[in-house]
């Protein structure tokens, strides 16, 4: 299994959430597309957001465990 990395998914998060990019990243396709398909309504952005700090306030170990796990 190859570890993601919580720094990179945190920022594309952040960034990039609304579309769902990090949800791909971390292998969660089904809701990146999700994500792609409600982008026009802005409520993804908002929840990759708040994802995205999540993220970055999580531990390496708690991080792997809880989000990039497939």
């Amino acid at each position: 299994m190859n570890p993601k990395s919580k720094v990179t998914a945190g920022i594309l998060a952040i960034l990039v959430g609304g579309f769902g990019v990090h949800k791909f990243y971390l292998g969660k396709t089904l809701l990146g597309v999700v994500y792609l398909l409600f982008c026009w309504t802005g409520i993804p952005s908002i929840i990759g957001l708040i994802e995205g700090i999540l993220y970055l306030t999580k531990t390496d170990d708690e991080f792997q465990r809880k989000y990039a796990s497939a």
